[in-house]
């Protein structure tokens, strides 16, 4: 289903483009054969590392073969892939982060046979052949953690690993079949360990594992972190498809078959599943639920849409027994059951849920609340789901509308235009803005425009026309600097897509967009462009990710913006807002992290820094849709996530942290509030607000986490949640606002209502975080009890009945 939905929209693109470059006369249609290798393979190869300490031969791209993989099924291949991403003094084991030394590697079609552990290093994509994905095989005798180890625990190391988990960024697995079915079933064989944090991504990959009654293979391991999105993925047999546990994390498309379990949740403040197949298994979700206090942390939050569950012994189990108050959060939206044994059994095996054949259109288990509702409501039953707007959905399926990222399979290496080519450096010195404009206005439309590795220089606006596809190498760079982008009394794009008004196709993955210092006026990203008229996500981003500051090239490091340390404000101050949805664009952004730095990337100490940004992601889509699948938005100083005017919003999961200087100083400096803007105003101390929601309709949030760990640098205020006094402001000007899932660290009130403060984390514990498993406006729970109070009364149960009157 997934390849074909990519191909059915890349087959489309010439029917939806609206001119073209300047050198082009006929727009873009795939045009690659069957049998011939992806672009990937073939494409001439320009990319380098700026700052690199051998930039001139430093390789960004690595063919596995050209270290003597074989890819035969037969050669023992591990040594040569680890060659293939060690080689040139990468970053490994001992290094804790560094931009210096990117790696996308490489792996045509083959069947790789492996013995002991991939090892992927930080800033590394592991990227298969897409037409014809290989297959990572392990050996009978295969000796490590898993096929793939993101991060390894060092041997007599007590516990440590290469990385900190909560620091493992930038990684990437795509398009591979990972096979552990000849290693012993009652071995722990592991397709994948994915101990990681934001700007992670594991998208199309095949898990085989042994499917006899005594197996012991999983796909994935996870043990903790700060994820991430995954996408995509298929479970055949094991015992576990997936056993994991870390603070949140985003999964989107997966299939299991013949699994015991699918997941084995073992603990988080927050995961969001969406779109969930699930055939001829035993459990579907095996939640380990209990833990209400920082010291017994368990699973906190499961927010579960969407979804085809067949010939399940139990869908949900959850490992406690229900006690009638707080005890894991759960909820289930659109979920059909076809044969399904049982829905939500608990801990005592207590049925809380029936199985069978049927469409569970909204269950849930923790606390409600509604409007300026101050005392919680505990439900565990079905309850009154909310009608989607059409607008948000794949009206085939009923499901919420996404588009998988692609790696353009269809397309031949001929119709990929170079960036470096064209006479852009990307040296982070020369000014690349002229070359950049000029290669774009000469190629969109009948050519996917590749950005070559690099890390390219800009100080004026860069225009991408709609009609335009823009490719990275893992993760390349723009960075905007200069005087047109210092004045935050006149702010203006680095990167400007699209014009109000334009309809059509925009697609970009694999970028990083970025300021150099004193840029306290750039819009990093204006989005502009709605998706063409009669389809949806033609205007989309996937792995794109907003980067201020904490590496080489910023301008913003360690030694400027040491945190405590005096330094002046202005050199420090990254960005006016992150990405700015205007009122007339759609858009459809997955796996995108504005990220603030909060330290150094490229400090051997990482050590803690002051950067400035003033807003996170503000949308202003008047009539959307906007999705937002797997984002995150971190440290800016007025509010991380703002709606305002919008409509038909879908979200989920949204990750936040406040900055960690704050509240020194506090909430909006060193910006100003803006009407412009629609800044909110504060009456949550000094500290910025991760959500905002204002004169806005039609709002869907599918988890949220939204965490302030400090106050001036200090965790003191953990112990009391008081690093805020709240973190989420909805205005009573919105209606049919839904947030699910809403799971809150360090404030002492997790929403206010207008200048309210309406959920108190105190009445919320749910581990180290505290946990509602609901909040809707008053309006829209009033207009839905108007409309279905009748049809309630009429086809559901009295403990239906009970709930809908509850709300």
């Amino acid at each position: 289903m997934w390849k074909s939905a990519i191909f059915l929209v890349a087959a489309s693109l010439a029917s939806v483009v609206s001119g073209l470059g300047s050198s082009c006369t006929a727009a873009l249609t795939p045009t690659a054969a069957a049998g011939d290798p992806h672009w990937m393979q073939t494409i001439t190869r320009r990319g380098k590392s700026a700052y690199n300490a051998n930039p001139s031969t430093y390789k960004p791209y690595r063919n596995v073969k050209d270290y003597g993989a074989k890819g035969d099924g037969v050669t023992d291949d591990t040594a040569a892939i680890n060659k293939a991403i060690s080689d040139q003094n990468r970053c490994g084991q001992g290094c804790a982060s560094s931009t210096l030394s990117p790696g996308i590697i490489f792996f045509p079609s083959g069947t790789y046979l492996v013995s002991t552990p991939i090892i992927p290093f930080y800033l590394t994509q592991l990227v298969g052949d897409a037409k014809n994905k290989p297959t990572l095989l392990a050996s009978a005798g295969f000796n490590g953690m898993a096929v793939i180890d993101a991060d390894p625990y060092i041997p007599n190391g007590g516990g440590a690993e290469y990385w900190d988990n909560t620091n493992n960024f930038f990684k990437s697995v795509r398009h591979f079949k990972i096979d552990t079915t000849r290693m012993p079933a009652t071995t722990s064989a592991t397709g994948v360990h994915w101990q990681v944090a934001q700007a992670t991504t594991l998208v199309d990959i095949e898990f085989d594992m042994n499917q006899d009654s005594n197996t012991a293979h999983q796909g994935i391991w996870m043990e903790n972190g700060s994820g991430g999105f995954m996408s995509d993925l298929t479970f055949n047999g094991g015992k576990f498809g997936m056993w994991v546990g870390n603070q949140q994390f985003t999964v989107k498309n997966i299939k299991v078959r013949n699994c015991q379990v699918g997941v084995y949740m073992n603990w988080n403040w927050g995961w969001t599943f969406q779109g969930v197949d699930i055939l001829n298994s035993g459990i579907g979700f095996q939640v380990n639920t209990g833990g209400t206090t920082q010291a017994n942390q368990s699973a906190g939050t499961e927010v579960i849409i969407d979804g085809r569950i067949e010939n399940v012994q139990t869908f949900v189990k959850t490992s406690a027994a229900s006690i009638g108050s707080l005890n894991g959060a759960l909820l289930l939206d659109n979920i059909q059951f076809i044969n399904v044994g049982n829905g939500v059994v608990d801990g005592s095996n207590a049925v809380k849920l029936a199985g069978g054949t049927t469409t569970v259109r909204q269950w849930a288990q923790g606390n409600k609340y509604w409007g300026t509702t101050t005392t919680p409501t505990y439900v565990q039953t079905t309850i009154n789901a909310p009608a989607k707007p059409t607008g948000l959905l794949d009206t085939t399926t009923g499901y919420i509308y996404s588009r998988s990222r692609t790696d353009y399979p269809n397309y031949a290496a001929s119709q990929f235009a170079s960036v470096r080519d064209a006479g852009a450096v990307g040296d982070g010195v020369t000014d690349d803005t002229t070359a950049i404009q000029n290669f774009i206005n000469k190629n969109w439309g009948c050519k996917i425009l590749f950005f070559d590795a690099g890390s390219y220089y800009v100080t004026n606006t860069i225009t991408i026309p709609t009609g335009t596809i823009i490719v990275g190498e893992v993760w390349t760079t723009v960075i905007g600097g200069g005087s047109n982008f210092s004045d935050q009394n006149n702010p203006r794009p680095v990167i400007k897509v699209g014009n109000a008004g334009d309809k059509g196709v925009v697609e970009i993955s694999d970028m990083v967009f970025s300021t150099r210092s004193g840029s306290a006026g750039a819009i990093v990203i204006e989005w502009n462009v709605a998706d063409t008229a009669g389809q949806k996500a033609t205007a989309a981003m996937w792995d794109v990710h907003i980067r201020l500051g904490g590496y080489t090239g910023s301008g913003m490091q360690a030694g400027n913006c040491l945190k405590q340390s005096g330094h002046a404000v202005a050199p420090c101050t990254a960005a006016y807002i992150g990405l700015h949805i205007t009122s007339q664009a759609t858009g459809y952004f997955e796996g995108t992290w504005v990220w603030t730095a909060d330290h150094d990337l490229d400090d051997a100490g990482q050590r803690q820094i002051d950067i400035y940004t003033g807003r996170g992601i503000v949308s202003e889509s008047a009539n959307g849709p906007v999705w937002l699948i797997g984002t995150a938005s971190e440290h800016a100083a007025i509010v991380q996530y703002s709606f305002v005017n919008s409509k038909n919003v879908y979200a989920g999961l949204i990750q936040t942290e406040t900055a960690y200087y704050q509240p020194s100083p506090g909430a909006p400096s060193p910006f100003t509030l803006s009407t412009t803007y629609h800044d909110p105003t504060f009456t949550n101390g000094a500290s910025g607000w991760a959500l905002n929601i204002a004169n806005s309709q039609q709002i869907y949030i599918y988890g949220a986490g939204h965490y302030s760990f400090f106050s001036n640098y200090d965790q003191g205020c953990l112990t009391g949640y008081t690093c805020q006094t709240s973190i989420v402001k909805v205005g009573s000007d919105s209606s049919n606002v839904y947030i699910y899932g809403l799971s809150t660290v360090g404030t002492t009130y997790m929403l206010n209502v207008d200048g309210t403060g309406i959920i108190k984390q105190s009445d919320n514990r749910n581990g180290f975080a505290s946990t509602a498993t609901i909040w809707t406006s008053t309006t829209s729970t009033r207009k839905r009890m108007r409309i279905e109070g009748r049809k309630a009364l009429a086809n559901d149960s009295l403990a239906d009945i009970a709930a809908y009157a509850r709300m």
